[in-house]
């Protein structure tokens, strides 16, 4: 990759993370403040970034464009798209679907709820794959060595007193949550957000996607939470059914669950 593309893909990429101004970008990057207008400049023609009156610079329609036509060449998110709005109508929390790919847990698709509280999460965005319900589903689905191999390059960064702090730890709880159909994030990411977690499955049994169900613990404890699980469960059975998994290979809430 040439210089030139791959510091304009390091400013797009810090653009997309909220670093607005001209001198911020040029101290990330590490180069001139004129090195760093020159690709904000040929990035703003194309329609990548864009500016506001005040010189701060956002992402660009072209952006968009592309992540919206990358997710909808996805079968998996229009496959899912009733079935997700089912689900965050039926219990009236937020909702995602996520997929993995390469070590990058990424959201596709977000249905928000009716709380006034909001998630950190947006779509096109990764999940930290240590501290979320959908990261450890989609772990679930690699073999073992692979598994072992992404969780050793995992940065463990510490959200909360729960997220999980080592590789041993992260494959111990992938293999649990794969083991009983279903993954958790209890207070792992936020502090006052608990999840539930489950795989999609698609036509060659393998899993596909993963959905979750995320609440405020001021809205539902965490028992609350769990109780969730069979409208969760149902959902994900009817959108492996739409992407034509096996019916053998359907989850359904393990022994033990509340």
């Amino acid at each position: 990759m040439s210089q030139s593309l791959a510091r304009a893909l390091d400013v797009l990429d810090l653009v997309s993370r909220g670093v607005a101004t001209l001198d911020a970008l040029a101290e990330q990057v590490g180069v001139h403040k004129t090195t760093v207008l020159r690709l904000l400049q040929t990035l703003e023609q194309r329609g990548f970034v864009g500016r506001d009156r005040s010189h701060r610079y956002h992402l660009g329609p072209a952006v968009f464009a592309l992540a919206e036509s990358a997710l909808d060449a996805r079968d998996v998110r229009s496959a899912a798209s009733a079935a997700l709005r089912e689900l965050a109508a039926e219990t009236g929390q937020t909702v995602h679907l996520a997929t993995y790919q390469d070590g990058v847990v990424t959201y596709i698709d977000k249905v928000e709820s009716r709380q006034p509280l909001r998630m950190y999460s947006r779509v096109g965005l990764p999940a930290a794959l240590h501290a979320t319900a959908v990261a450890k589903v989609l772990l679930g689905g690699l073999e073992a060595t692979e598994l072992d191999r992404i969780a050793s390059g995992v940065d463990f960064e510490k959200y909360t007193e729960r997220t999980i702090a080592t590789p041993a730890a992260l494959v111990d709880e992938v293999r649990r949550s794969a083991e009983r159909g279903w993954a958790e994030d209890h207070e792992e990411h936020e502090t006052f957000m608990n999840c539930v977690g489950a795989p999609v499955f698609g036509a060659d049994g393998r899993i596909a996607a993963a959905v979750s169900v995320s609440v405020p613990n001021v809205v539902l404890p965490y028992d609350g939470v769990l109780g969730l699980l069979p409208a969760l469960l149902a959902a994900t059975s009817r959108i492996s059914a739409e992407l034509g998994a096996p019916a053998s290979g359907l989850p359904t809430v393990s022994k033990g669950t509340p």
